[in-house]
């Protein structure tokens, strides 16, 4: 009876070894194949007598020779190897990345071994890396080429404040012309102030950590309108401000006027043909969240088209002179990067309605 059993053992484990997807070997410690299972001489394009009548290290890639000689030493020594990677070359000379359990046995001077192809995985890290390489290096030169922007900016900017400075006001006796110049004065200021900024900001970009405080949503977008004050103006926009229900928010300063810039001016750029812009923004507690609603009267989206295209960058849905797709895409990243998200419900000639969650 225990004869049938050991012979119905055997049987299976055979059948096992064979049809086995994994590649299955048993390797001598003179480091030649002593039995393989047919996936090792599929994949590596060999047959069974080529492969035991030559060394193993043979069909390892020869980079990676060395590294497989003093694992086997180690199997010699009775040690196990465990997820050890290496390389073969194939017959065609394809490259195929192997990942070895290996479980020696001393007394008997083999070593047992299952690998997985694991080439797929290495390729896809070596694409991810190869990617995060260019990133990278994108990423410095975009940094570089806005540092330089910003920084080149500053000089004409200064020169146009020392202008303003330099206007004897109480010679101008026309209002209007003065108004004018007061908003020039205004909007000179704040693009001094955001040049700046922007290059503090560049300068101290290897801080990764980005300031959160407590923000006034009222002083951040009234700071914010009367930069535009004249865009707004100039449009007949009205905005209607609720911020009665959640008057503060721990966020950064320079996203949330960010956040408010792109948001008024693509309604504004975006208005329906004769229609005023109208905008309204308000701020509330739902479910225990934190949100910001910002929404207007506008062209609006099709929503079943742009779908998740929304917030991409240099994505554009409308034929505007002034369209660059970047507005939201900020937008977007501004919340998302500090934990929170956005949505937006929208209709063709219906407005668009963004929905901010920041994040508790």
């Amino acid at each position: 009876m225990a004869e049938d059993f050991n012979t119905q053992i055997n049987y299976h484990f055979g059948h096992f070894f064979e049809l086995s997807a994994d590649l299955l070997c048993i390797a001598g410690f003179d480091g030649y194949f002593k039995r393989i299972n047919p996936s090792v001489s599929k994949l590596l394009e060999y047959t069974n007598e080529e492969l035991f009548s030559k060394p193993i290290n043979d069909f390892v890639h020869p980079e990676d020779v060395i590294m497989t000689t003093k694992a086997r030493e180690g199997l010699k020594k009775n040690n196990p190897l465990l997820n050890f990677e290496n390389r073969y070359v194939t017959k065609s000379g394809e490259i195929v990345w192997l990942s070895w359990t290996s479980i020696p046995n001393y007394d008997e001077q083999l070593v047992y071994a299952i690998a997985k192809n694991i080439t797929y995985k290495k390729q896809q890290e070596q694409e991810r890396n190869s990617l995060l390489v260019n990133l990278t290096k994108d990423n410095k030169n975009l940094k570089q080429f806005t540092y330089t922007t910003a920084h080149d900016l500053r000089s004409p900017v200064n020169n146009l404040r020392a202008g303003f400075d330099l206007l004897d006001l109480s010679k101008i006796n026309n209002k209007k012309t003065l108004e004018i110049i007061q908003l020039l004065k205004l909007a000179s200021e704040h693009l001094h102030e955001t040049l700046n900024k922007s290059v503090d900001v560049l300068t101290r970009k290897d801080n990764l950590t980005v300031e959160v405080e407590e923000l006034e949503f009222k002083e951040i977008l009234n700071y914010v309108i009367n930069s535009i004050s004249s865009l707004i103006s100039d449009s007949n926009t009205s905005i209607h401000i609720d911020f009665s229900e959640l008057e503060t928010i721990k966020f950064n300063s320079d996203y949330l006027k960010s956040i408010f810039l792109n948001l008024i001016t693509n309604a504004i750029k975006y208005k329906k043909p004769d229609c005023s812009p109208v905008i309204y923004i308000s701020s509330r507690k739902a479910d225990g969240l934190n949100q910001l609603i910002i929404s207007d009267n506008g062209l609006g989206f099709d929503m079943n088209l742009v779908k998740d295209k929304v917030f991409g960058l240099h994505q554009k849905f409308h034929n505007h002179i002034d369209s660059k797709g970047i507005g939201l895409y900020l937008v977007y990243n501004h919340i998302t990067s500090l934990g929170g998200k956005i949505s937006v419900e929208s209709s063709v000639n219906e407005g668009a309605k963004f929905i901010l969650t920041f994040k508790n």
